[in-house]
């Protein structure tokens, strides 16, 4: 038992020390080919940095795909499509029709994978509809460093967990990709970031968690491990409703989650601020693996007061520093 834990760690730092490698080696890239984030009126940076650092969370699926004598082979060709589709969209701003038709045909392979299809049509409408929604939240809520990587390693950790309870999925995928998060945080989570995750990174990365959590889900046959992304929904969410209320395109960039104004109207942090949302997220996802154990019930009430209290909670906080700042 030992030794086998001492080859698995082995593995693993082998995997570290090679995603760091290809991490740099894409910064060369980067800097050869002008891969960068120019700040502009809807930024939150204000230097020229790197975009595209994210695509190591692919890699650190790819890792897993090959060791593990490819697992999940639909699965991987949907992230395959959606990493490529995302890539260019960095690089060329791809119209929203060709991006949604690749993330709907990757969703597609999703549900393949996790051999969803033996239920009615209209619940795979709606987790089609859900899931992409879910993505693109994903993408918009990567606007400060350090928000997508630290928020994404407490997924991890609780899928981690979860998974130590029901095995629903190979462990060393969620790893792996854990190790490709802390590859990426290294050059994210500080001051001046070295790098961006991009779209490549963000919806690459929102296209793992999403399998991990459809996984557990289905095995469950319970929809509360939903709460995992709770607190990025309800901003997003939120943020969506008041873009649409006062006539703005919620296609278009901005800077308008409450964490942006945070940063940048109330000078917090920034990475106080993706500390705080990720440790918000593990307490909550903590209370789900806990309240789990009762009856469904009562998880269901848990459910809606959780809902209720952080929605109410949060639009407090977001109207007093729109009041405060003066924010159209």
């Amino acid at each position: 038992m030992g030794c086998l834990i001492n080859i698995n760690v082995m593995v693993e730092v082998l995997v570290f020390v090679g995603l760091i490698l290809l991490e740099l080696f894409y910064f060369r890239i980067a800097n050869r080919f002008n891969i960068i984030d120019k700040p502009n009126q809807r930024s939150s940076h204000t230097e020229i940095t790197l975009r595209g650092g994210g695509i190591i969370f692919y890699f650190g699926a790819l890792t897993f795909f090959c060791i593990s004598g490819f697992q999940y082979p639909w699965f991987f060709i949907g992230l395959t499509l959606m990493t490529i589709v995302s890539f260019l969209d960095d690089l060329l701003s791809l119209s929203n029709r060709i991006r949604l038709t690749v993330q709907f045909s990757s969703v597609l392979l999703m549900a393949y994978e996790l051999s969803i299809f033996s239920f009615p049509w209209y619940y795979l409408l709606f987790a089609f509809i859900f899931v992409v929604g879910v993505i693109n939240a994903y993408n918009f809520m990567d606007g400060i460093n350090g928000m997508t990587a630290c928020y994404s390693l407490i997924i991890c950790i609780l899928l981690m967990i979860a998974n130590s309870k029901n095995h629903f999925i190979d462990g060393r995928l969620l790893s792996y990709v854990m190790i490709s998060l802390i590859v990426f945080s290294i050059f994210n989570f500080r001051l001046k970031a070295k790098t961006f995750a991009g779209d490549v990174g963000s919806v690459s990365i929102a296209f793992i968690l999403l399998f991990g959590i459809g996984s557990l889900i289905i095995l469950t046959e319970n929809f509360i491990y939903i709460l995992f992304l709770i607190v990025y929904g309800v901003d997003a969410i939120w943020t969506i409703i008041r873009r649409m209320y006062i006539g703005e395109n919620i296609f278009e960039a901005h800077r308008s989650h409450l964490y942006q104004y945070l940063g940048n109207e109330a000078g917090i942090n920034k990475l106080l601020i993706s500390f705080i949302y990720g440790l918000i997220q593990l307490g909550i996802g903590l209370l789900v693996i806990w309240i789990v154990n009762y009856s469904k019930l009562t998880q269901l009430v848990f459910s809606i007061v959780l809902i209720l209290c952080i929605s109410i909670i949060y639009l407090i906080l977001k109207s007093i520093i729109i009041k405060k700042y003066q924010i159209k």
